[in-house]
This record gives structure tokens, C-alpha cells and sequence, in this order.
């Protein structure tokens, strides 16, 4: 049930943790929205509630959940959007390498995601010891487009090539969920170049 719901949330671009509630929700009330779906409870068959989800009035899926499944509190939903079965789903569904995506269409688990965002929110670098007996300077930083803001994490001199107010290219990041946050990642490919500086 639950891998059903994370196609269904990279389908649609919605988190999973949001969709799992508005059904909930929607069990409750008869019915609810989220962003262009409707989400509606059509009643119960033994322990199985009976949904209905449209977009526009068109069908887009209807299913049973088990009243245990609904009721649970447990549900690590980073998990589900960590097998390979959503991540091959999530790969046909990312744009193609040299578009800009939006920050509300990230998803855990995307890769090779490029974005344009400004810097507004810039952390003092941290000193931390690695395992293999060295250290390295590191930084999360917040950045925003007119869609929304994530966390950028960036590493040793990428930490202090951008500013605040900076107009910055992201290229080849990932997309991670740290303490429920989403946090783009560089790793070996990624890089952040500065497009507009506030001080220059």
C-alpha cells in the first residue's frame, strides 16, 4: 500500500507524508484537497477504507487501505522513497540535465537536479573531523526561488564561494531528507557557481 502511495506522491509531486495524512483527513471529513487533487472517502468495506482520487473531475485512482494502515504512526516515509522501484520511477520523471527545477517539484531521492535559487539565510562554517583522521569545513545554507526554500549543504571552499543575497546555479545535486528537511547535496559531481553577487 504504502509503495502504491509513493508512486502516486512522485506521480503527482506531492510528498508521501502529505498524501498518507489527507487521506486520513479525508476519512474523517468525506473529502479533501491537496494541491490539484481531491481526495474522497467513499466508505468501508469490512476493515478497508474505499478512496477516491481525481484531478479535474478525471479518475486518477481509487483503492482500499486497511483501517490498521491508516491508524499507524510509525511510517518512516523517507524509507519508502528510498527503493529502487521509486527511485527508477523517479528518474523518469526528473527533467533533463540542463533545466532548472523549481524548489516545491524536489523530491527525495532526485538526482542530478540543477536549480536557481538566491542565498538567503548563511550559516557560520563548522569544523568537523571525518573518519579517515582529517577535517573539513562544512555549511548548510538556506536558498529560495519564488516556489519555496530548501537546504544547500555545501563543502570546505564551496562553503565560502557564496553569500548572502547571492543569485546562485546549483548543478548535479541530490536530494536528501535530513531531521525532516529536505538538503540538496553535491557529492563528487555537483557544483554551485555564483550567477548575480550582491557585492559585485
Amino acid at each position: 500500500m504504502i509503495e502504491y502511495l509513493a508512486f502516486l506522491s512522485v506521480k503527482h509531486n506531492i510528498y508521501l507524508a502529505d498524501l498518507f495524512h489527507t487521506l486520513t483527513s479525508a476519512k474523517e471529513n468525506g473529502k479533501t484537497n491537496i494541491q490539484n487533487l481531491t481526495v474522497e472517502y467513499r466508505g468501508k468495506v469490512k476493515d478497508e477504507a474505499i478512496f477516491l482520487i481525481t484531478k479535474d473531475r478525471a479518475i486518477v485512482a481509487q483503492f482500499r487501505a486497511s483501517e490498521e494502515f491508516l491508524s499507524r504512526k510509525d511510517i518512516q516515509f523517507e524509507n519508502w522513497m528510498d527503493t529502487d522501484k521509486i527511485r527508477n520511477h523517479i528518474k523518469r520523471q526528473n527533467i533533463t540535465n540542463h533545466v532548472s527545477i523549481p524548489v516545491q517539484e524536489l523530491r527525495h531521492g532526485m538526482k542530478k537536479v540543477n536549480i536557481k535559487a538566491q542565498v538567503i539565510e548563511t550559516p557560520t562554517p563548522s569544523l568537523i573531523h571525518t573518519p579517515y583522521g582529517n577535517s573539513a569545513t562544512v555549511a548548510t545554507f538556506w536558498i529560495a526561488d519564488e516556489t519555496g526554500k530548501v537546504k544547500l549543504c555545501l563543502w570546505n571552499e564551496q562553503a565560502t564561494s557564496v553569500a548572502l543575497g547571492d543569485t546562485i546555479q546549483v548543478k548535479n545535486a541530490s536530494v536528501s531528507t535530513y531531521k525532516g528537511q529536505r538538503q540538496l547535496r553535491l557529492g563528487k559531481s555537483g557544483s554551485v557557481n555564483v550567477v548575480h553577487s550582491q557585492q559585485g
